[in-house]
């Protein structure tokens, strides 16, 4: 009798220990001893409609293809905001950037920053033994490689390699980058080369010293931001589709960034991490709008077929490619429909290292996990923006399910919320609604506000909770003193 209890005890302990060092999501089963690699590739100002693999009609971006037919291609993936520095910040904390109070993209030199007191993926991920690498475009501060604010190391990467904002002069032998805060001056080459090359010498060395241990690689290119610049032979593949050398140099561009994505992905398979390392790609926001501004004159990208560019609220703005493969757990050649954002990469990842955020921390996005088996994430809120520099009227967006609502702000365009403005941005009224069923609405031009009333005062409601919300935890910097 006592030798059949012990053998039930010794089997139910096997039992518990066997569902605690497991992760489970939709049938597919982790073990805590295999935790995967993670690395992130963020492109710049890439349009929705730039790769081959999302119906560009001249670009060939045959590595991303191969990336996409290997694992999921996403037709509904949205960065965290329509402009770079708050889309950073987004995907790197999983919170709507307005929490962070980086509402705009930053200049250099601006005292604005992603506070120390942020939570971040590299940080938490350190937690639970991952070496984690940043290589390219950081963004996420205008005192960039000064004590006065926190730096790339602050937000829990091991080893950075990278740039404030751009890529300076341009893509091609930049000489603005700095590593580990030493500056690293002229380099020769274009810019996503050097940031993989980067990246794959940070990773071998690790490879050397633990290849146990999991790693975080934060990829960010610069490409195809402008200013533009792009290898010649690339450039005279494209001279006769294109339609003067300024898109031949765009076109280019893009080809070049897809030629370091394989490059990335061969050194992942020659290090052999490749089969249990998640690879995402994706992009900060949509393309910028030609000649908008000086340097702007080779910005042909495409958002074909959304509404609007960066800086737009409508989908353009924030709907962007999303690429990711994982031999080990992802099936092939899925094109997936559901809605997925940059913000649901802290849940997902913490999820999958096997750790979890602290208890009161605020998260915007979900586990996207259940979308890599073409199931949706169950996601509490929606997806929201409050972009108060939008180029299109309506500045208040969000994504709820197969609707997409829009809404006007009765006050000035900003680039910040400090104290000097905070009650007039505090007290700002919504008005001027529309609604569109944006699964079959693709571009957003048949706002069914005035045909569908019952499901416009919803989704109205629904709307106003979340703006109110998110309005009460947007971070306030103070005034500067005249």
């Amino acid at each position: 009798m006592m030798k059949r209890l012990e053998m039930i005890t010794v089997r139910t302990t096997l039992i518990l220990l066997f569902v605690l060092i497991s992760i489970r999501w939709g049938g597919v089963q982790l073990q805590a001893a295999d935790k995967p690699n993670i690395v992130v590739v963020l492109c710049d100002d890439l349009g929705y409609g730039d790769l081959e693999c999302y119906g560009h009609p001249h670009i060939k971006t045959p590595h991303l293809n191969r990336m996409a037919e290997e694992g999921v291609r996403f037709t509904n993936f949205y960065s965290a905001a329509p402009v770079c520095s708050p889309s950073r910040v987004g995907l790197l904390t999983g919170r709507s950037p307005n929490r962070a109070g980086v509402y705009d993209f930053i200049p250099g030199g601006r005292n604005v920053y992603m506070r120390s007191s942020e939570v971040t993926i590299p940080q938490l991920l350190k937690q639970v033994g991952y070496a984690t690498c940043m290589s390219g475009k950081w963004h996420c501060n205008g005192k960039f490689n000064s004590p006065q604010q926190p730096q790339p190391d602050s937000a829990g990467f091991d080893h950075w390699f990278g740039t404030q904002n751009n890529a300076s002069p341009s893509h091609e032998n930049p000489q603005n980058f700095v590593r580990n805060g030493e500056p690293v001056g002229p380099l020769e080459g274009y810019s996503c080369q050097l940031v993989v090359d980067e990246a794959v010498t940070w990773l071998k060395g690790q490879q050397a010293e633990a290849p146990e241990q999991p790693f975080f690689m934060y990829v960010a290119f610069h490409e195809p931001h402008e200013p533009v610049a792009s290898p010649k032979n690339l450039v005279e593949q494209y001279s006769e589709e294109a339609r003067n050398e300024d898109e031949a140099q765009y076109f280019a561009n893009v080809a070049n960034l897809d030629v370091a994505v394989g490059r990335l992905m061969t050194a992942l398979k020659d290090l052999n991490v490749d089969s249990n390392t998640l690879v995402v790609f994706t992009a900060d926001n949509g393309p910028e709008t030609l000649n908008r501004y000086r340097r702007a004159g080779r910005s042909y990208g495409r958002a074909t077929p959304l509404r609007g560019m960066k800086l737009w609220t409508t989908d353009a703005g924030f709907r962007v490619a999303g690429i990711m493969r994982w031999p080990e757990q992802i099936e092939a050649d899925q094109v997936v429909h559901h809605p997925v954002s940059s913000l649901d990469f802290l849940p997902t990842f913490c999820q999958l290292a096997g750790t979890t955020p602290p208890a009161d921390l605020v998260l915007d996005g979900t586990n996207f996990l259940p979308a890599l088996e073409n199931k949706a994430p169950n996601r509490p809120k929606p997806l929201f923006w409050i972009y108060y520099n939008a180029l299109n009227e309506r500045r208040v967006a969000m994504r709820d399910g197969e609707w997409k609502v829009l809404a006007k702000l009765n006050i000035g365009k900003y680039i910040n919320v400090t104290t000097e403005n905070e009650a007039e941005v505090k007290s700002a009224e919504l008005s001027d609604f529309q609604i569109f069923r944006i699964t079959d609405d693709i571009d957003e031009s048949n706002d069914l506000s005035a045909s569908m009333p019952e499901k416009l005062d919803e989704l109205t409601k629904r709307f106003k909770a979340n703006y109110r919300e998110l309005l009460r935890g947007s971070h306030i910097w103070e005034a500067k003193k005249k």
